[in-house]
């Protein structure tokens, strides 16, 4: 690679071969920082060579187009992570698929105050009816449930605010939280989180706020035993630890990102977490 601060076609096909080659955007930045780039410049020219080359990717071989999702680290970056009022810290990170292990983003007073308000509002757990755009039981969802709404209470809005913070991503960019419970057994098999657009009941859900790109699964509660957050495709799971978040990220509708994730059943005692999925823009 020459040192130059153009972006030449020689330096887009350098980018190209590093996003090939899987490099991290670190390992891409440093070289064009060596060279006289300002930071900005540097990273603002990465993302679009990038950009432009997933899309045209996704164009030649039929997939969908890939969207913005939250980034909340870099790759072997700092372990702890300012969320404005709360240093929460960096447990383990996964590249492909994007998942992050947090600890320390909620109390265990923030905690016990969740279940409190949740419980007695439990009814079972639904899922999204992409056939009709409502909700349905599922079989394989066997956990009781709720939603608060966005900034329906106090505590909602400071975990909300928080989020946004630790996730870079809007506070009006998320669905409400929803608070789960899974007793002796409950499980929720692996699943995507994102909308399958061709199913008839898509266009209607994504008329608010676009499609879903992460989900942020924290943990009310320790479980006995059992209880993991699994990604069977990559062989990885996230223990259930009170007080513990695990983040993952989904750029497009479609099984290439690796998502498909469970919730495994809990075989001591009960497990209680707080959802938050984030969409692509305002979710009125």
């Amino acid at each position: 690679m020459t040192e130059t601060t153009a972006l030449t076609a020689e330096l887009e096909r350098w980018i190209i071969d590093q996003v090939r080659a899987g490099q991290p955007p670190e390992a891409v930045l440093e070289p064009l920082l060596a060279s006289g780039w300002e930071e900005q410049v540097a990273i603002d020219a990465i993302e679009r060579v990038t950009r432009n080359f997933l899309e045209a990717h996704a164009r030649e071989t039929g997939l969908p187009l890939p969207s913005r999702v939250p980034a909340p680290i870099g790759l072997n970056g700092s372990s702890a992570v300012d969320a404005g009022d709360r240093e929460v810290h960096v447990l383990a990170s996964m590249r492909h698929p994007r998942v992050i292990v947090f600890g320390n983003v909620l109390s265990h007073e923030e905690c016990d105050r969740m279940i409190e308000l949740a419980r007695s509002r439990l009814s079972r757990s639904a899922t999204v009816d992409l056939e009709t755009g409502g909700d349905i039981v599922h079989e394989g969802r066997t956990s009781q449930g709720m939603s608060f709404e966005r900034g329906g209470n106090a505590l909602c809005r400071r975990i909300e605010a928080r989020i946004a913070r630790l996730l870079d991503w809007p506070v009006d960019h998320g669905e409400g939280l929803q608070v789960l419970r899974y007793g002796p057994g409950a499980e929720y098999k692996p699943h995507y989180d994102y909308f399958d657009p061709d199913r008839p009941g898509a266009a209607k859900i994504l008329q608010r706020g676009g499609q879903r790109v992460a989900s942020l699964v924290m943990y009310l509660n320790t479980p006995r035993s059992g209880g993991a957050t699994t990604f069977p495709e990559v062989g990885f799971e996230a223990a259930a630890v009170k007080g513990n978040a695990v983040f993952f990220s989904y750029d497009r509708p479609h099984p290439m990102t690796l998502s498909l994730h469970g919730g495994a059943p809990v075989t001591e005692g009960e497990k209680w977490v707080a959802t938050k999925w984030l969409r692509e823009h305002t979710h009125g």
